[in-house]
């Protein structure tokens, strides 16, 4: 076994093996391609981790915040790229990797992928979907226009738009359209218009170009300031090819600033036309309600009812006494039918009157209390009674009782 006093610290051989990497001029600045995987955006320090493989191997890999930072799109796993960085190892695991200071995509453009991936957030949150586009008022009175005040674009807006609508107020806000600044001046634009309330449609844009001279319309900060604009926006970034952000996001896409201009305004000469046609059809309906009119009154007057106004008050006075006649005769019809009902129901009635009775030479027996007898058992002898006829009342004393009729004495 050997010397343990000669034995070195897992510390010590890893400080070692870095310093080792650290001291090869070959890894001090080298390029690595593969596919990245296993990616890890640690927001909280704004550090990127994931590891760098082909068919083979793998190596890990960290992307400090610094060097992230200047990224122009965001990692994906299984995106292909080259790194440039350093190798060297770290202490505590005993692991080398590669410390990535620029990131660039193996075969596609970082621009490209930043705008895809942009693209792909928005759309997902809704900002391209057409029901939360505003329509471009058909006639308006004010477009404010927010482009390079040099440019091509801008004179070619205001000549398009002086041709076909000279009655619309032009307002230029001269922004920049490319390079640094250039988004927080475009946003700017899109502010003051909206701020003012100046402007009944806006158009923002510029000629066409590369990508990286489009770059200010891919801004995800102008897209937001587009899609919560209070006024219309339409816009005209680059040629027909050409596609931003910005054209997505707004409520016309315009594939040039000439051809934003002819969305914008209407064409005087097309607009005349229009209201002559419409002019032509409503003095022709209005005509024909008239001739309508016309030909109804002169019916009329030819109506006996106007012409012999006489005639049919006759007439109506005839099918008045028709009317009077048929009630008369109704009512006469129902009162011998009540009478008759009356007569039927007046006799059973009076065959239930106690008075018909009486008169047949029966009579009623009441007692002090005028109470009708109706038992001897009721009765004592020298009570005071009545008796009621069908003449009037006789008052008379109870001095024998008969219960029985075989009882009577004769």
């Amino acid at each position: 076994m050997h010397d343990a006093s000669t034995a070195i610290s897992v510390t010590a051989l890893n400080e070692y093996v870095k310093k080792l990497l650290e001291g090869d001029t070959h890894l001090c600045d080298i390029y690595i391609k593969g596919e990245i995987s296993n990616f890890k955006n640690h927001y909280s320090t704004g550090h990127y981790y994931f590891s760098l493989k082909d068919d083979t191997s793998v190596i890990k890999a960290v992307m400090f915040r610094s060097a992230a930072s200047k990224l122009q799109f965001i990692p994906e796993n299984g995106m292909l790229v080259i790194l440039r960085g350093r190798i060297s190892a770290f202490v505590r695991d005993g692991q080398y990797q590669i410390y990535v200071t620029e990131m660039e995509p193996d075969g596609v453009g970082s621009l490209y992928i930043a705008y895809e991936q942009l693209k792909r957030k928005l759309e997902a949150e809704g900002l391209f979907a057409d029901d939360r586009k505003k329509p471009i008022p058909k006639i308006p009175s004010r477009v404010g226009v927010i482009t390079s005040a040099t440019g091509a674009a801008v004179r070619d807006i205001i000549n398009v738009t002086g041709r076909r609508f000279p009655f619309a107020e032009v307002t230029v806000y001269p922004a920049l359209v490319q390079g640094e600044g250039a988004v927080a001046s475009l946003i700017k634009g899109l502010e003051y218009f909206n701020n003012t309330s100046s402007a009944d449609v806006i158009i923002i844009g510029r000629g066409g170009g590369s990508i990286e001279d489009l770059w200010a319309f891919n801004s995800e900060l102008l897209a937001r300031t587009i899609a919560v604009s209070t006024i219309p926006v339409i816009s005209a970034v680059g040629h027909e090819t050409d596609f931003t952000i910005c054209d997505f996001v707004a409520d016309k896409r315009a594939p040039t600033p000439s051809a934003a201009a002819e969305i914008a305004v209407p064409d005087t000469e097309e607009l005349k036309r229009k209201i002559t046609n419409i002019i032509k059809r409503e003095s022709a309906l209005l005509s024909q309600r008239i001739i309508a009119g016309r030909a109804m009154v002169e019916r009329f007057s030819k109506s006996r009812a106007l012409s012999d106004p006489k005639n049919q008050i006759d007439d109506r006075r005839m099918g008045l006494m028709s009317l009077s006649d048929k009630l008369i005769s109704a009512t006469e019809i129902k009162c011998k039918e009540k009478r008759s009902t009356l007569a039927v129901n007046a006799g059973k009635l009076s065959a239930l009157d106690p008075m018909a009775v009486l008169a047949r030479g029966y009579g009623a027996v009441y007692d002090t209390d005028g109470e009708i007898l109706k038992s001897t058992k009721n009765a004592r002898i020298g009570d005071r009674i009545t008796m009621r006829l069908s003449d009037g009342m006789i008052g008379a004393e109870v001095r024998e009782i008969y219960p029985n009729e075989g009882d009577m004495k004769s």
